[in-house]
């Protein structure tokens, strides 16, 4: 046992060091590139149109990124991802992507489908964490717990929207003031966060935020996939993670604080791909859990391939984050969506890069606080395709 726990100790320590290195001072330049390499950069375009409105009288508009291959949806709204539309091995397209048809649904209560979330996405423990002596105490909306950023997150805001060019590069720019106090965070967060659609088929997504006083931040996009177009589960999908441990958690899905090894266990997509339901019921609830990335450095890096074998549709994630929540959508109890599907238990599965959940009270986890000064910097890719047919 005790070899082993030095071992323990020796990762959560590396990972602990490496966690300060998603933030960059106002003199340091990221390591994120800004827009994808070796891209024809003009092949994309983006349009917009109304959507509807909120409650409260805000204005919602719709965004519509178009390639030759790939139509993605955003909205002002939680800044949420409502539709990617994606070819299937034969050329036939479909929406890969779990939501609603229109604007009032997302507007009620829903699983995060497409959200942006934050100021904290995951959970925090008991919905407290400490911080140069003072406590904060956040909104509980998970149990015991904060989930999320909380009653009204990310998710639940109107975003400023506007159009960018980055170096010929055409972006859609969504912008949020998260105010001192909101859901308990401290600080003035001031966060951007750039869509584009390259012509490899990827959706990059860039998040961007500072800070006028040390908080938590994990910022992540909460997509639900179904390769096949939602025409059933998902237990088929293959999935392959590049992780050799993950964070176990407790009855609430609070990590315990240790990382455990994959290998041998149903957590293993690392040894070779495997289908999402071949060992699922071994699970209890079925897959929820943080896999802490191999090989992280800060650098975008492959970390996950999925493939539908129907469809022969794949989905590849890339990310600079120390982790990725993988989730297959156990809380679905046949939520009505797009076309009156009935989105039932393993309609979906996310792939939510993050730091750790919990991380603002697991100090041997990957750091998440950002400094006045510091800027918030992270990437994330989700690249669409066919498999090879042999």
């Amino acid at each position: 046992m005790f070899p082993s726990k030095i071992l323990v100790l020796c990762c959560l320590a590396t990972l602990f060091q490496l966690g300060c290195q998603n933030k960059t001072t106002d003199n340091e330049m990221s390591d994120v590139p800004s827009t994808p390499p070796d891209q024809d950069q003009t092949a994309s375009s983006i349009t917009s149109a109304f959507f509807g409105t909120t409650a409260s009288g805000d204005s919602v508009d719709l965004y519509t990124l178009t390639d030759d291959q790939v139509t993605i949806k955003i909205m002002t709204y939680g800044a949420i991802v409502t539709s990617i539309i994606a070819p299937d091995k034969d050329g036939n397209k479909a929406d890969i992507v779990l939501g609603f048809d229109s604007l009032d649904p997302y507007l009620q209560q829903h699983p995060y489908f497409g959200a942006t979330v934050g100021r904290y996405g995951n959970r925090i423990a008991n919905g407290t964490f400490s911080l140069d002596g003072s406590t904060y105490t956040l909104a509980t909306n998970n149990g015991p717990n904060h989930l999320h950023g909380g009653l009204k997150g990310f998710d639940k805001v109107v975003w400023q929207a506007e159009l960018i060019n980055d170096q010929g590069q055409e972006k859609l720019q969504m912008s949020y003031l998260s105010i001192d106090g909101e859901e308990g965070y401290p600080g003035n967060l001031s966060v951007k966060v750039q869509f584009y659609l390259a012509t490899d088929g990827a959706l990059y997504i860039d998040y961007f935020a500072t800070t006028d006083k040390t908080t938590p931040i994990n910022l992540t996009n909460h997509s639900y996939f179904n390769l096949n177009g939602g025409s059933d589960d998902i237990l088929d999908h293959e999935v392959y993670i590049k992780a050799s441990r993950y964070t176990p958690v407790d009855e609430g899905l609070i990590p315990l604080g240790q990382l455990a090894e994959v290998a041998g266990t149903p957590f293993d997509f690392l040894a070779q791909p495997m289908p999402i339901g071949a060992r699922i019921k071994e699970v209890p609830g079925g897959y929820d859990h943080n896999y802490v990335l191999n090989d992280w450095d800060s650098k975008l890096n492959t970390v996950a391939r999925v493939s539908e074998p129907t469809t022969g549709r794949t989905l590849e994630v890339l990310t600079t984050e120390p982790g990725m929540q993988f989730y297959t959508g156990n809380f679905l109890t046949g939520i009505p969506g797009k076309g009156g599907t009935a989105y039932e238990q393993h309609y979906g599965f996310c792939m939510e890069t993050q730091h750790f959940p919990d991380s603002p009270n697991q100090p041997d986890f990957p750091s998440c606080w950002l400094s006045p000064g510091e800027e918030y910097r992270q990437t994330t890719v989700y690249r669409f395709g066919v498999k090879d047919q042999e």
